[in-house]
């Protein structure tokens, strides 16, 4: 991955912060250039200008350049976000990032930013970035959502649970038709294939994880597309979708199950296992827009509650988004791990961006702010005698 931003000299002797940033940190029990973990070591005052001018964004590439860094830069998220930093820093410098902030406003409301031709964006600046980054940082069956904690000691066992925890709320039977919307490199489908005998079709947006998916699962009963969820047609007994929900918009969520309700056997069940937002926002974190997932969006529940009436109902609903926390925190000590291999092919700036990334996402799940939902819908009127399956 190509990045663009230059680096500059560190000043020997950072200038002390603006009052209004001092102030706005004080309630997170944050302090620039403080003695405790979590506390942000600025080494050079460009950190201040970049947040003045363009609030999270530039707060994030100032760290990508080595402005700043934090011990605890997890902890450090944790307690930024716990005050809702990021709608307070636009509250305070309304006007400076008035322009950013209204432009962000109007692609998320005005334009659909995840149309068929852009769904297969992130794609290509996310998921095809390596296969290597992912094969070091996942488990060994490649799993990029959370996994379930209950009774794991390990990354391996959680994304095992986490794995068998839907086929079992799904009720897989063998012969099964089970789609699933955002496939990843094929870890659902290789184990519902092998562990449950049923028939899989996964569908993906990265040429990477196609190629990946289909060596996989080449001995099974499973076909990989390269395709869109609008794209698809034909009928299911069962359907997931595991950490893609967060690409579809709210523009397209109407789209997206209705899609679901078409592909849907009568008494199908279909899950979908997401990303959460604690409240209802149009915008996204501009920093994550811009280096990580374009044009995402995440959901919260009552835009979702809204958007499945009145074909589907829902049948059960399971947050664990601590366990999100400690799913990512297990993939940067991964990657940190294998740093030494994979600098030979990709640059500090690159490592600074891959450590913003993940501790900033551990801190939202520490912080309350994210939440990590499986919901699990049937049509109205379908199996009257369903009980989700919980271990």
């Amino acid at each position: 991955m190509a990045l663009n931003l230059r680096q500059s000299s560190l000043d020997t002797h950072a200038t002390a912060p603006p009052g209004v940033l001092r102030d706005l940190l004080e309630p997170a029990d944050v302090v620039f250039n403080g003695d405790r973990p979590w506390d942000i070591t600025v080494h050079n005052s460009d950190t201040y200008r970049f947040t003045l001018a363009k609030g999270t964004l530039g707060f994030g590439e100032a760290y990508m350049r080595g402005y700043w860094d934090s011990k605890q830069l997890d902890e450090c998220f944790t307690k930024l976000q716990r005050v809702d930093i990021d709608s307070k820093l636009r509250g305070l410098f309304k006007i400076r990032l008035l322009f950013s902030s209204l432009a962000n406003l109007a692609a998320h409301t005005l334009i659909n930013l995840q149309t068929r031709q852009k769904a297969f964006e992130v794609g290509e600046k996310h998921y095809d970035i390596g296969n290597d980054i992912y094969r070091s940082m996942l488990d060994s069956r490649m799993n990029y959502s959370c996994g379930y904690w209950q009774d794991a000691d390990s990354l391996e066992q959680a994304q095992i649970n986490k794995l068998d925890l839907i086929c079992k709320k799904l009720n897989l039977q063998a012969g099964d038709a089970l789609l699933d919307i955002g496939c990843g490199w094929g870890s659902l489908a290789q184990y519902a294939a092998e562990q449950y005998g049923v028939k899989v079709t996964g569908i993906t947006i990265s040429k990477e994880q196609q190629k990946y998916a289909q060596l996989r699962c080449k001995n099974l009963d499973v076909d990989i597309l390269l395709a869109d969820y609008r794209e698809i047609r034909g009928h299911y007994n069962k359907i997931a979708s595991i950490g893609m929900f967060e690409h579809v918009g709210n523009k397209n969520y109407k789209t997206f199950f209705n899609t679901v309700r078409d592909l849907l056997g009568d008494d199908g069940i279909m899950l979908l296992h997401t990303i959460g937002d604690y409240s209802t926002h149009n915008t996204t974190d501009a920093w994550i827009h811009e280096y990580i997932f374009p044009n995402g969006q995440l959901p919260s529940a009552s835009r979702i509650t809204k958007t499945i009436e009145p074909d589907l109902v829902i049948r059960d609903w399971h947050d664990f988004g601590s366990d999100y926390d400690k799913t990512i925190m297990a993939w940067w000590h991964n990657f940190d791990k294998a740093w030494p291999q994979l600098s030979a092919k990709y640059n500090q700036q690159f490592y600074r961006m891959w450590k913003y990334y993940l501790h900033s996402c551990a801190g939202l799940f520490r912080s309350g702010q994210g939440q990590l939902w499986q919901i699990v819908l049937t049509k109205r009127g379908a199996l009257p005698d369903y009980i989700s399956y919980r271990p």
